[in-house]
């Protein structure tokens, strides 16, 4: 059973590699069950597994699988968000972590599926930004979205406080103790040089 309103619709999103699979993993603990079907196994780079739900990928098209995400929480890449439709309501929680982070981490992982590695960080940053600003403008003037930003660094680095304002966000009856259990700092591999201890 779920601590959330039955209609209440829980997205987490970010960009990739910003925890949102972890994210997913707090929420269940903390008794939000996830929308997910098992399809990604885990790896070596999300070895909590990936929370993911094919049919969001189709949003644009048929967002019918919105009839199963009541009560629930469901991931999604941020530019997947704009897909969806404006008669309901959604509570998102948007990851932010550290840029230079995000491009080590998912070079990494490109590296360990074997796949082509050589990204232009330069021009991924500068992209990133750019889609950061123009999704928090929409965000802004978006009346069904009421987002909370949530920022990685913190949570992996053992602050509570981030799951506090998540539990307020959500209505307040997440088991907080149960979401801080799920951080494991040994998995926060990828940190900015300036992060580092």
């Amino acid at each position: 059973m779920s601590v959330i309103k039955e209609n209440q619709i829980v997205v987490v999103t970010g960009l990739p590699r910003s925890g949102t699979s972890m994210m997913m993993k707090m929420l269940e603990a903390g008794g939000v069950p996830p929308l997910c079907d098992g399809q990604r196994q885990a790896d070596s780079d999300n070895p909590n597994g990936y929370y993911e739900f094919e049919p969001v990928k189709r949003t644009k098209d048929n967002p019918n699988w919105l009839q199963q995400c009541c009560g629930k929480a469901v991931k999604m890449v941020y530019s997947l968000l704009y897909d969806l439709p404006a008669d309901r309501r959604y509570n998102v929680v948007f990851m932010r972590r550290d840029l230079d982070e995000i491009l080590d981490s998912q070079r990494r992982m490109l590296q360990n599926m074997q796949l082509d590695s050589s990204i232009d960080d330069n021009r991924m940053a500068r992209l990133f930004r750019g889609e950061i600003i123009r999704f928090r403008k929409w965000i802004a003037e978006s009346n069904h979205i009421n987002c909370l930003e949530i920022p990685y660094n913190d949570i992996a680095a053992g602050s509570d406080e981030p799951i506090h304002h998540i539990n307020a966000h959500l209505g307040g009856s997440l088991n907080t103790s149960a979401m801080a259990s799920i951080v494991d700092p040994s998995l926060y591999r990828n940190r900015a040089a300036t992060r580092a201890a």
